[in-house]
Parts: C-alpha cells; structure tokens; sequence
C-alpha cells in the first residue's frame, strides 16, 4: 500500500506551533476515541517541550463505551491529564474548562507573586485533521467560529476565538506527522477520515474496515445490513452490496458504491459503536 500524504502546508503548521507556543499558557490537543493511539500525533511532545498539555478524548459517543472507560483508565494511571467530551453535544465542557483552571492555577500563583493579574488563559487547541477541533472550538464559544466540514484539513490558518472571559483559544489546522510506524495505524486513520480518501485506495479501504468489524464486531454488521458473515471480507462486502443495491447493469457489483456507503456509515457511527484500538493492544 503505497502512503504518499505529507503536504506542504503540514510542515507549515508544525512551524506555525512551534512558533505560537510562546503566547500560550497551556496546549489541548483533541484525539478520537475510536483510534486514541493512532490519532495522537507523536510530534506533539517534541514539538511543545514542557508546556502543560491536557489529552481531550473526543468522539467517545461513536466510540465503544467499555474501551472508552478502559483508555482513560490508561491515562490516568500514565498521569496523562485527559478529558472525556462530546463537542456535538457539548457534554464533558465544563469539566474540560474546570481541568484547565486547576492546572493553570500554580501558574497563576506564581503570576501573582510577581504582581501579574491575568485571569484569562491562553490555550492553543492542536489535533490531526477531521478530529473534531472545530467543532470543539464552536461549542466552547457557542457560535461559529471556525469553519467546520468534514474534509480533513479544512481549517487553515491560525486565529484566536474568546471563551467568555476566562479562555482564549489559538485554533491550528489540523497536523499530521512525516511517516507512520505501521500500515495498521494508516488504515485507523483512514477509517476515521483523517487522511484524504485520495491518498490511500478507497475501495482497498473499505475492504480492510470490513475486515476488521467481521474479526471484532460481527454483530453491527449483520444488524446494520442484515447479512451473512462470511470468511472472505470481499464476499462480505459484496454481501452488503446486494442488500444495498449497490449494483451495476450486468448485476456486477458497484464497488465505488458499496466503498462509500461503508466508510460513510462507519464515520457518522450508524453501524454501530466501534473502537479500533485498545489499551492492551499495540499495533
């Protein structure tokens, strides 16, 4: 499988961070709880030194419950600050903006020893692309900020958007890193939509996603489109095709189709409450 997806205006990003960091008081970088390790960019240690950062574990509504509580279990006892919220929603907010003044308040101690008042924080909100930043940043605000889409790397330049009085928030276009460690985790990220539907083969894809929900959630597939799982994932899909109606003249099967139905469908959660990743698993 050939990956090919590392554009110009990435590596301006990660400059672009590493340039802002020094007007920020804190760093929150979102994640999507459906691949929590493939969705948290290891550039980011490097990238921000020793800035307090705080993990925001989003999408856990499309995600699997029990693997949700056992990720943030992990991070806990990692002592990685993190925190659960549904930015559709809105749910996790305000436990969100708590954890952000309970690490800030050393740093506000020590401000005040110097005769510095400054309540409002500054935070800078980083993540891969299609994560949910966006519409994170929307939520917080209550307006619309940010422009928000469902193509990964749709926000693209830096800008400032008030919390009421007691956040500021530096958005960033969403960043992904120079090579990944495994063909696994490219696919996670395609599954999710973090990596534009060009750059990897679609159709090879949905294939894998199949796969992969045959091996671990069999049950969503025949709930959701009521077939028969069979050992092929190929003949699975092609299973969904005909329930579907994913079907060209000749009765041959429409794999372009069939391939965005299926990915659609997993993105938006209408199949079912996947999590691709566990704690205990390492890919």
């Amino acid at each position: 499988m050939n990956i090919n997806w590392y554009p110009g205006h990435m590596k301006k990003t990660a400059d672009s961070i590493r340039d802002n960091l020094k007007k920020v008081d804190v760093v929150l970088e979102l994640i999507d709880a459906r691949a929590p390790r493939a969705s948290e960019n290891p550039m980011i240690p490097e990238l921000i030194g020793d800035k307090t950062r705080i993990l925001i574990f989003n999408k856990g509504d499309l995600a699997d419950s029990r693997e949700n509580a056992k990720w943030l279990s992990h991070y806990k006892k990692e002592n990685i600050v993190a925190v659960s919220v549904n930015s559709n929603t809105g749910k996790g907010i305000n436990e969100l903006l708590d954890k952000i003044d309970e690490v800030m308040e050393q740093k506000r101690e020590k401000d005040r020893s110097k005769g510095i008042i400054s309540e409002r924080v500054r935070a800078m909100i980083i993540g891969i692309p299609n994560v949910g930043k966006s519409t994170l940043i929307n939520t917080l605000a209550n307006r619309k900020s940010a422009k928000v889409g469902n193509m990964p790397g749709i926000t693209r330049s830096n800008q400032w958007i008030k919390v009421e009085d007691r956040l500021l928030l530096l958005d960033t276009p969403g960043v992904l890193w120079p090579k990944f460690e495994s063909v696994d985790l490219a696919l996670h990220l395609a599954f999710i939509g973090s990596i534009k539907d060009e750059v990897l083969p679609k159709e090879e894809v949905a294939l894998k996603l199949v796969e992969f929900l045959q091996k671990n959630y069999p049950e969503f597939l025949v709930d959701r489109y009521a077939v028969e799982i069979s050992d092929s994932p190929l003949e699975t899909m092609e299973n969904i095709a005909k329930k579907r109606g994913a079907i060209m003249r000749g009765n041959e099967i429409d794999y372009t189709r069939v391939t965005d139905l299926i990915l659609d469908e997993f993105r938006k959660g209408v199949i079912g409450n996947i999590t691709l990743e566990t704690v205990d698993v390492r890919n």
